[in-house]
């Protein structure tokens, strides 16, 4: 009993976990950029119940008892949420009017589960990727994020831009009134490598594929839109539907627990009761 118990309260868990997710989803379904996460759910060992028996084999000293036994089935011994995967599909495009504001589009790449990404420079200095193109110039002339992260160059180098009004072609190319230059775009071939770190960045994961320049790579084609903004990739309607459906589990496995518990309390108050 006290198995289901467990069995029980690890659906919970679970279902808890993934309301967490789909809950974030939905906070930034109008978040540019955004990819949204999908959780995957994984059962644990399950385990093999077989009746434990004798049986007697006649002899002529009278007879020999030797074990015997019968399998019965499996028993599931509950279910948890391995990890969270972020969904890389192609969000639409919402046009602004904003100079700053750079949507990037993947065109064909040479991989499946490939994608494309801005390159940014966080508080630490260090290399970061980004598909949120909503852009800011600070007070020095810099070109940045809404938080105050570089966006980069193709050689690595925060981008001057002078001031608000420059225009960005479609492969990239930022002319201002003194400076051309090249955005820094990134290629991963597999995008389920790269780990989020907060603010819409990502970095690359442990055994993750080499990120190459978007521009040294073979096959890879993108075009980027001045005055647009990629939206996110969450759709609000499905997301709150899956909520419901993890919530309705969560109620099921919350029956569930209540029933073992009330069982119990029967078994101790009827043993309680024996005299």
């Amino acid at each position: 009993m006290l198995r289901g118990f467990y069995t029980a309260a690890s659906g919970m868990m679970a279902n808890q976990r993934m309301q967490e997710t789909l809950s974030n989803n939905l906070a930034n379904a109008y978040t540019p950029g955004y990819k949204a996460d999908q959780g995957t759910m994984r059962a644990f060992p399950e385990l093999l119940i077989q009746q434990m028996n004798q049986t007697t084999v006649p002899t002529r000293s009278g007879g020999l008892n030797l074990p015997a036994g019968k399998q019965i089935g499996s028993l599931h011994t509950g279910v948890y949420m391995q990890e969270t995967v972020p969904k890389f599909s192609q969000g639409d495009l919402r046009e602004t009017g904003i100079k700053t504001d750079l949507a990037l589009l993947n065109g064909n790449l040479p991989d499946d589960n490939g994608s494309l990404f801005f390159n940014v420079q966080d508080e630490a200095g260090n290399l970061r990727y980004t598909r949120n193109g909503n852009f800011t110039v600070d007070g020095e002339g810099f070109l940045t994020t809404t938080q105050g992260y570089y966006v980069l160059d193709d050689a690595g180098s925060p981008i001057q831009t002078g001031g608000m009004d420059f225009d960005v072609s479609e492969n990239g190319t930022l002319t201002a009134a003194d400076v051309t230059t090249q955005l820094g775009l990134s290629y991963s071939p597999n995008s389920f490598d790269l780990e989020k770190v907060g603010n819409g960045l990502y970095a690359p994961g442990e055994d993750a594929a080499p990120i190459v320049d978007a521009r040294a790579g073979g096959g890879i084609n993108f075009s980027i839109s001045q005055g647009f903004l990629e939206r996110s990739n969450v759709a609000p309607a499905r997301v709150m539907t899956e909520m419901m459906n993890t919530y309705r589990s969560f109620e099921l496995n919350q029956r569930v627990l209540k029933a073992y518990d009330q069982s119990l309390q029967k078994t101790v108050t009827e043993i309680a009761r024996i005299r």
